[in-house]
């Protein structure tokens, strides 16, 4: 019979429950024991409703309060040195690994935080150094399992793999220059054969070890290390699941396939081409193949029939013994039900699947699978038929005006009329900037009466003209008072956007919107992606009449504030009918209308951030050239329509620049913003490395953080910038946008 699996679950609550009790906590407004009741409520409702779904491998340990790579770092004591010895409960530390502490006599910044492989999600990036001392702190996939069993329910433990967690890690400050993380296996593997020991000693049957970077590059120049570690693990462990995901195994299925585990979990949804490879290479061994034919990345209702289709390839090979239906990945890059949504038409209800539905399909899949003859499953497959077809019908519909309008792109449309040297002296002259110019990201402190005066425009019992004049006076107070701190190119604070996403997808054709259907992004920041549904185009200009009453108040430069075509696309739900260079220019030519628009309505700095231009890069550099042309001629052709006296910038965070420079460099943006403090400015390293032409503004201080830096600090950070970038292309400001921090943060890091 043909089991069925879910390798993770959301970890946020049906409602926001951990966020609440998480910031709660922070505030100090709750215990360390009312966060924990929360969190043990979250995973029992996570365990009982999968099983509800009639899954039969349920996951547990891969909860967290705050990122699953920094518990393993708690756990494994992998804790810097800087975090140590400052009279905090492991609780608190751990929150200070992750954002910074700065109360009590402590002042500690956070750990970085990199995108988790292509998605949104950001992890929490381990410190390692040779005087690393590993050591099983507490074993969480032990504690989790017992309390799962504690309620009648067996899980399958998760564990993230050993290569895995040194692959993220980076060197830490006290690491010698030339230490490498992956040296300190031989060092790592005996925590890990105590932590399975444990799990086995207790009656784990299976248990399952991620290993993404297997569908990598680098996992290549591992094979021998992948080899000896499961050698050593699989004699101390329960059986193993090397669980792979959001790609291809590829050269890599040479050694996977031999390694000594029980089974091999791969992406059939992304990579279904690699379902024949991968049948072949362990045919004539005894390893389980689980097949991901159930999106963990999308929110799209699965086609059941064809992925059945796909999944018959390996029974037919295998036999139903020998193969399970799950997920591609963990569900935590989903939103947690259906159910809470009340607002979408029944039509656009029908498309979807959110995690626990997706559980769900799982399970029917696996009985279609196994031959069963149960009534509920033919219905269910029959319904699934249904929709789809529905589905299918909709997106024949296409809007043949933004269609030819794609296909009659010409090369002109992709670059501005000068080189960034005439651009840069009519600059000077237009904006009248002086040297080191000062700005910030974009958004201003997203506060409670914004967010009440929003919701109270939603409910009615606000007027648009009520609303408008809350919002010019919130506007009124961000110049001010970046005039009073001495900013030179100012922003007008996005008091009127509830995402820098959201807000632009709910005003093109093309998206529908949720109410519920959150996903976590880092620690308690949740977003609600939008999903594009249809061709992408502007009815009418967005942003121009509130940046135009900014400019109205002050006499200093005004910055538009512009979400970039990759960024919205990343950050959205995607169509998966149509590919994603064609849902990017459509992106594209609605933001260039906009910045045209900005232009003409005397705004002449326009920002177009792309944060998320890096993180949509595929796992592969074979696929890499592809990605990187469409991406790069997306933010062109969003951003070249205006005159060489408009200056544009955009904006990056978390980002590894050095594999991608000539991308960066291709994007031609007059000014960049990028994130930096976090990195201890390492990422700077790239534009002395490979020469950067135009200006730069790196981070001077973690917004990410309620963590305020000192003005030496800042001076410091400022200094160090000069010893790598000419001094006349800097710029000065924070890492990011002041949406989630508080005035008291934000007036301390500005004054």
């Amino acid at each position: 019979m043909v089991l069925s699996s879910v390798l993770g679950f959301p970890r946020i609550g049906k409602n926001r429950e951990v966020k609440k009790a998480v910031e709660a906590y922070w505030a100090g407004k709750s215990t360390a024991e009312e966060l924990q009741a929360v969190a043990a409520e979250t995973r029992k409702y996570n365990w009982t409703s999968i099983k509800e779904q009639g899954v039969d491998l349920i996951p547990s340990g891969e909860f967290t309060l705050y990122d699953h790579v920094l518990d393993h770092s708690a756990a494994f004591n992998a804790i810097p040195p800087r975090y140590v010895g400052l009279g905090l409960s492991d609780l608190d530390v751990f929150f200070a690994m992750g954002r910074g502490r700065q109360a009590d006599g402590v002042d500690v910044p956070a750990a970085e935080m990199k995108k988790w492989f292509d998605s949104n999600y950001h992890y929490v990036v381990p410190e390692l150094s040779e005087k690393t001392e590993f050591k099983l702190n507490y074993n969480k996939a032990l504690n989790e399992y017992k309390e799962a069993k504690a309620l009648g329910i067996t899980t399958r433990p998760v564990v993230l793999g050993p290569l895995a967690f040194l692959i993220l890690a980076k060197p830490g400050r006290e690491a010698s220059p030339n230490f490498q993380t992956i040296s300190l296996l031989p060092k790592l593997l005996p925590i890990y054969k105590k932590l399975l020991s444990e799990l086995k000693a207790e009656g784990v049957q299976s248990v399952q070890i991620d290993e993404p970077h297997l569908v990598m590059d680098v996992a290549e120049q591992h094979a021998e290390q992948y080899a000896s570690a499961y050698a050593e693990l699989s004699k101390e462990s329960p059986e193993i699941m090397l669980a792979t995901y959001f790609g291809r195994l590829g050269s890599n299925l040479s050694f996977a396939a031999k390694l000594p585990v029980c089974g091999l979990h791969i992406d059939a949804d992304r990579e279904p081409g690699q379902i024949g490879d991968v049948v072949s290479a362990i045919k004539s061994t005894s390893l389980i193949l689980s097949l991901g034919l159930v999106s963990g990345r999308n929110i799209w209702k699965t086609d059941l029939t064809a992925a059945a289709n796909l999944g018959r390839q390996a029974v037919e090979e295998l036999g139903q013994d020998r193969v399970i239906a799950a997920t591609s990945s963990s569900l935590l890059h989903t939103p947690v039900t259906l159910a809470s949504e009340n607002k979408l038409t029944p039509e656009q209800k029908d498309w979807f699947s959110f995690a626990l539905e997706k559980a769900g399909e799982v399970a029917v899949l696996a009985s279609v699978l196994s031959n069963s003859q149960d009534s509920k499953v033919a219905e269910a497959l029959e319904a699934n038929r249904a929709s789809v077809s529905k589905r299918r019908e909709f997106e024949r519909n296409s809007d043949d005006a933004v269609r030819k309008r794609v296909a009659s792109i010409t090369p002109d449309q992709l670059k501005r009329k000068s080189p960034f040297p005439a651009r840069r002296e009519a600059q000077k002259k237009h904006l009248n900037l002086p040297k080191f110019p000062t700005t910030t990201i974009g958004s201003f402190p997203q506060t409670k009466e914004i967010r009440s005066a929003r919701a109270q425009l939603t409910k009615g019992s606000l007027t648009e003209e009520q609303y408008e004049t809350f919002i010019k006076k919130e506007i009124d107070d961000v110049v001010k008072f970046q005039e009073e701190v001495g900013l030179d190119l100012l922003v007008h604070g996005e008091p009127e956007r509830n995402d820098m996403v959201q807000y632009f997808g709910e005003q093109f054709q093309g998206f529908v919107f949720t109410q519920n259907g959150w996903v976590q992004s880092y620690g308690s920041r949740y977003v609600r992606p939008p999903i594009i549904v249809s061709d992408v185009s502007r009815p009418h200009p967005i942003t121009v009449r509130w940046s135009s009453y900014a400019q109205s108040v002050t006499k200093k430069p005004m910055k538009g504030m512009l979400t970039g075509p990759v960024t919205i696309l990343n950050w959205s739900f995607p169509r998966v009918d149509v590919s994603r260079e064609i849902q990017s220019k459509q992106l594209a030519l609605a933001l260039r209308d906009e910045v045209v628009d900005l232009e003409k309505a005397g705004i002449y700095a326009i920002q177009v951030d792309e944060p998320a231009i890096r993180e949509g890069l595929p796992l592969r550099r074979t696929d890499w050239d592809n990605y990187l042309t469409w991406a790069v001629d997306s933010f062109r052709l969003a951003t070249s329509g205006v005159e060489d006296s408009t200056q544009t910038h955009s904006h990056f965070c978390y980002s590894d620049f050095n594999d991608i420079f000539p991308s960066i460099q291709r994007l031609d943006a007059d000014v960049i913003s990028i994130e930096a403090s976090k990195s201890d400015l390492k990422v700077l390293n790239a534009f002395q490395q490979f020469g950067y032409s135009n200006e730069i503004g790196p981070g001077v201080y973690d917004i990410h953080s309620p963590r305020v830096p000192g003005e030496q600090e800042i001076k410091d950070r400022i200094k160090a910038m000069l010893n790598l970038l000419p001094a006349d292309l800097l710029f000065v400001n924070p890492d990011c946008g002041l949406k989630t921090r508080g005035w008291k943060e934000t007036e301390g890091g500005y004054l």
